[in-house]
């Protein structure tokens, strides 16, 4: 049997899940009419204190509907520099919204007041206007680093002052709740949307919610249907993410001790250089020098754990419902003995 933790996007729907989808009550969503769909979407802006919801097929295009209903022409959008939406999106701020980008290096991804008020642009012709920032909770390539709440409040309040939308990438947004022990009823006065991603560590096969104020989420539906995110009996998939709302997020807990116990066996692995501390559920480790990611996630692979390179010296494990103890214990014993050609 393969482990696989190249993401926590290939967890399979477990049982109590596919029951739920199969007695979904659906109708056509684009009229408004599937039951399961918009019970989605009033259970989660429920659960963020925020007025809406809008189902989508992927955090890609709730991320992409998002900055596309916080922007205009010409606008530009702060963010990290290893942020998904810039980095993995396809371009999308610059095809769909006609926006620049300003790129922040932050520590791991965590982006402070300090770092963001100088970048904010004066008014002046020359310059584009500082919109929107976009934050990412957890941080992908952070290794799964967390914003805390009162981080969140600070950026808040410079965002209120300064006049830009507040947007965030929760693409792991429930790990972050669970990691620090915080409530999503927290959250919802802090942003202006919020994209919630049901399809990774919440272990739904497809889908993601974008949250915010009635009058945004009206809009933003207009947008779903002009990129093609407008489905039709889609309760059957939106039953899957209510399934596992009420089922799998205590759970998460588990998936961030099993990647701690993976950091603790790297440390013990001759051909690491470094460990980035595990805070949720990925873990990022950098191999020495003189060595090649491919022949580690080659090597690994030989022993039926797969995984994937991030870069030319890191490698990313990430951990989901889909993996058991037991799955970590023959792992951390891999991780542990292996031997890797240079």
């Amino acid at each position: 049997m393969k482990i696989d933790f190249r993401s926590d996007t290939v967890t399979k729907p477990t049982e109590g899940m596919l029951e739920a989808m199969m007695k979904a009550k659906v109708g056509d969503d684009v009229y408004g009419e599937d039951e399961t769909v918009n019970e989605l979407e009033r259970k989660l802006a429920a659960m963020f204190h925020m007025e809406a919801g809008l189902f989508c097929p992927s955090g890609t295009m709730t991320n992409q509907i998002a900055i596309k209903c916080f922007t205009q022409p010409m606008d530009e959008v702060i963010c990290d520099q290893t942020a998904h939406v810039y980095r993995y999106e396809g371009g999308g701020i610059a095809y769909n919204s006609m926006a620049s980008v300003r790129l922040l290096n932050g520590e791991r991804g965590i982006l402070t007041p300090e770092l963001i008020e100088p970048e904010i642009n004066e008014e002046n012709i020359h310059y584009p206007k500082s919109s929107l920032l976009v934050l990412e909770n957890t941080v992908n390539k952070g290794g799964g680093k967390c914003y805390n709440i009162d981080q969140i409040a600070a950026i808040h309040h410079l965002c209120a002052v300064k006049g830009i939308k507040l947007h965030l990438d929760g693409a792991r947004l429930f790990n972050a709740l669970v990691a620090t022990a915080t409530k999503p009823a927290d959250y919802g006065q802090y942003f202006d949307g919020i994209s919630i991603c049901l399809s990774k560590g919440l272990g739904a096969p497809v889908g993601s919610v974008l949250l915010g104020s009635a009058a945004m989420i009206n809009k933003a539906r207009r947008v779903r249907k002009v990129l093609g995110g407008g489905m039709r009996q889609a309760g059957f998939l939106a039953a899957a993410g209510i399934y596992a709302l009420d089922h799998h997020v205590e759970r998460l807990a588990e998936d961030h001790l099993h990647a701690k116990a993976l950091e603790k066996a790297l440390h013990e692995a001759n051909y690491v250089d470094n460990v980035m501390p595990v805070e949720t559920n990925i873990v990022l480790f950098d191999i020495v020098k003189g060595l090649k990611t491919e022949n580690v996630v080659q090597a690994l692979a030989k022993k039926d754990i797969l995984c994937n390179a991030t870069s030319s010296k890191t490698i990313r494990l990430v951990t989901h419902l889909d993996i058991s103890a037991a799955m970590v214990d023959r792992t951390m014993e891999a991780l542990k003995s292996l031997k890797v050609k240079s």
